[in-house]
């Protein structure tokens, strides 16, 4: 018998194969038609929500060819929609100051291949999670920096090729939906649940067959009960990144490191915020260990950085402030850590002397000893020496001797901390320094002292050089051109304030008290901004990843800058890196200067504290300080003006602290407005003055209206005269009526 192939029917089976189906849905140009619509109805929902659609959205049909969307190069429909940071809006819709972007979910069942979805950062929520059951294909799902709440959908756990799945930073509530009956993904990796409200209790064993897991991620969860010790498991997974800071966190994971042992390639280790006890754990620095960023940050450990017997290659960045870390720091420390970037010991008990080996280490970019009890000198190699350095703290220890070592150049790129220490003897007659943008030099509270011509350093935003010894005239502040926190105070400087100053337009912050200037108050402070123009970027800048040249700084993230100090309202304050961007002020208190208080420094309309109290300013309160709406604290006390206090201050709606103690003020005391508030403490030492009720109005009608900068008119000539005439012509009118009218004896 013989067999031959059925050809004509191979054939008519390959014609229906290429026959369309009216049913199904082709690609139109390259784009599916139901994926070029949903893409337009997130464009509209962009708009709707005061958003703006990208720009290439519309452009043509292909919409594979469009912005922040991906296809497959097989089957032509979209596979990555990368919508990060998509939305932004100014319109301000809730009472937090956030804008929403009401997104509607369902759009997405017309992406069936959907392998990618960045969501993150867009302010977006969400009115159902149904449609992500539908993502049988997806891999990466984030949906970080949102304003999603509610519970976490357990659904998420399901999709059964999920790889990565992030829900940061958004206001999630109860319970991680995982548990020991679980129908958890085998293929998920990565999951970062930070920064939410979750509660209840995460268990580590309810993992234990996610064999491909690397990267848990829970922090900032505080009321999260993050259980990780099970004495008789071994995890059948090895994590990559842990991330556990912030949580209500077993107490042993240090103390009874059972989980931590079994974790053999941990490359990220972060336990900060915990209030975990015990030793410093130096059983973590083995020969194979493969750790690159350990953060045991604000914690109560104890013990020593060492001994340490093995070089810790990989180890980029360690950061251990505000535990109870005593001893010193390792003699030879660049051998222990030759590749370290990032060293945050401050606000420990460490002493002894800082290890001049230090200098070694070539990469390091942040350096933070302050808060500590370390003795001797400052390697001068630090400050001079170190390529790429950045940041250098040693604040508030026991350092002493001279500084910078005869050098006149600082090779520091952002900020140098000095203070509070025992520093002393002459500074470098000219010192320089190539700081970035945001650079900062703290060397208050030490015993310094320097030439008349000290610092010149155009891009020096911050400089604080008070309680120190430093004496000399400060006409070199001149040339400090993008300064905004300038701060000599409690000094020796002599001398008079020139005009120059008032080429720093940037200022914000300007402390000269305590020294002995003398001579006038250039009036031209009065054309300083001082707060009215906005600032772009704060003066405390966060030290961000991209501030950096190494890439372990992605795990730290922003490392925030210390704030600086300022007196007002008769405290003093520290304000942190933003406070730049609300706060400004002046105080030039306990000088010697004199002459009348300029009138043009009412157009400082943004400025919330002036003091110039122990001086020996004369004359009139300008009037036109009423013109400086923002002002919450006003000293003029200890000085020698005269005159009344201008009614036109009971305007100042912010003002919450005034005092004009011991001058030679006259008149009645106004009690309007915020003066009501006022007690009388901040009028004594004023002999003429009056309350109110004891005297006559203080202010005129309401018709009366602010002077202006040419003055006021209150010792007018030809106003006295017109007043004397008519009170004659009064008095000669009611006699004579009188007289005519008298009846005859």
């Amino acid at each position: 018998m013989s067999c031959s192939f059925p050809w004509g029917f191979f054939c008519f089976f390959l014609v229906v194969l290429c026959l369309p189906d009216s049913n199904i849905s082709t690609p139109s140009h390259g784009c599916f038609v139901e994926e070029r619509t949903a893409l337009m109805d997130i464009g509209s929902s962009l708009t709707r929500s005061n958003g703006t659609a990208p720009r290439s959205w519309g452009r043509g049909d292909d919409c594979c060819l469009w912005e922040h969307v991906k296809c497959s190069n097989i089957t032509g429909r979209v596979s990555h929609l990368y919508f990060s940071n998509l939305y932004a809006s100014d319109e301000v819709l809730d009472a937090h100051g956030h804008s929403f972007w009401r997104f509607d979910t369902t759009v997405f069942s017309s992406f069936p291949e959907l392998q990618f979805l960045d969501l993150s950062m867009n302010n977006a929520t969400f009115q159902s999670w149904d449609v992500f059951e539908s993502f049988r294909n997806l891999r990466e799902l984030d949906l970080s920096s949102n304003r999603l709440n509610g519970s976490i959908p357990s659904s998420l756990f399901s999709l059964p090729r999920l790889e990565h799945l992030s829900l940061s930073q958004n206001l999630f509530e109860g319970s991680i939906p995982v548990t020991p009956s679980s129908n958890i993904t085998s293929a998920l990796k990565t999951f970062n649940f930070s920064m939410n409200n979750l509660s209840g209790e995460f268990s580590f064993f309810w993992l234990r067959n996610l064999t491909k897991l690397q990267k848990i991620d829970v922090s900032g969860n505080a009321n999260l009960v993050v259980a990780v010790n099970f004495p008789s498991w071994s995890p059948s997974f090895q994590l990559k990144v842990l991330v556990l800071s912030g949580c209500n966190l077993d107490k042993n994971i240090v103390r009874e490191p059972i989980f931590l042992r079994t974790q053999h390639q941990l490359e990220v280790l972060d336990l900060s915020n915990n209030s975990l006890s015990g030793s410093m754990p130096n059983w973590l620095f083995t020969e194979q260990t493969t750790l690159v960023y350990l953060n045991l940050g604000n914690n109560s450990l104890t013990g020593s950085l060492g001994p340490i017997w093995y070089p810790q290659m990989n180890l980029q960045a360690i950061s251990l402030p505000m535990n109870r870390i005593s001893g010193h720091l390792p003699a030879n420390i660049s051998s222990v850590f030759p590749n370290m970037s990032f060293l945050d010991v401050s606000s420990n008990t460490i002493s002894g002397e800082i290890p001049s080996s230090l200098c070694n280490i070539t990469r390091m970019e942040y350096l933070d000893l302050s808060n500590n009890s370390l003795s001797g000198e400052l390697p001068n190699c630090l400050l001079t020496e170190y390529p790429i350095l950045t940041t250098l703290k040693v604040s508030n220890n026991k350092l002493g001797g001279p500084i910078f070592g005869g050098t006149n150049h600082l090779s520091i790129k952002h900020a140098l901390y000095l203070d509070g220490n025992k520093f002393e003897g002459t500074l470098p007659r000219y010192l320089t320094a190539d700081f970035d943008a945001h650079g900062t030099l703290d060397l208050h509270d030490n015993n310094l002292s320097v030439p008349f011509s000290f610092f010149n350093s155009s891009t020096v935003m911050a400089l604080d050089l008070s309680h120190n010894q430093f004496n000399g005239n400060i006409e070199w502040v001149q040339y400090l051109g993008e300064i905004k926190y300038l701060s000599l105070g409690s000094n020796k400087f002599e001398g008079q304030i020139s005009p120059s100053l008032c080429q720093l337009q940037s200022l914000r912050i300007l402390d000269f008290s305590h020294n002995s200037l003398s001579g006038p108050l250039p009036s031209c402070i009065g054309n300083l901004s001082f707060g009215q123009n906005p600032v772009g970027i704060p003066l405390w800048s966060l030290i961000c990843e991209n501030h950096f040249r190494y890439p372990i700084f992605d795990y730290i993230g922003c490392y925030e800058d210390r704030g600086f100090s300022f007196r007002t309202k008769g405290n003093i304050y520290i304000y942190k890196h933003n406070f730049i961007n609300w706060m400004s002020g002046i105080d030039l208190s306990a000088n010697m200067l004199s002459g009348q208080i300029p009138r043009e420094l009412g157009n400082l309309g943004h400025i919330k504290a002036l003091n110039l109290s122990h001086n020996f300013f004369d004359g009139p309160i300008p009037a036109t300080f009423a013109n400086m709406s923002s002002i919450e604290s006003l000293d003029l006390s200890h000085n020698k003006l005269s005159g009344a206090i201008p009614w036109q201050l009971t305007r100042l709606s912010s003002l919450s602290v005034f005092s004009v103690m011991y001058n030679n003020l006259s008149g009645c005391i106004p009690d309007s407005g915020q003066f009501g508030s006022f007690d009388m403490d901040s009028y004594q030492g004023n002999n003429l003055l009056h309350p109110a009720s004891e005297g006559s109005e203080c202010a005129p009608s309401s018709g009366h209206s602010l002077p202006d900068d040419g003055g006021e008119k209150a010792n007018d000539p030809i106003l006295y005269a017109v007043t004397a005439a008519s009170f004659v012509v009064t008095f000669w009118i009611t006699f004579t009526f009188t007289s005519f009218r008298m009846p005859p004896s």
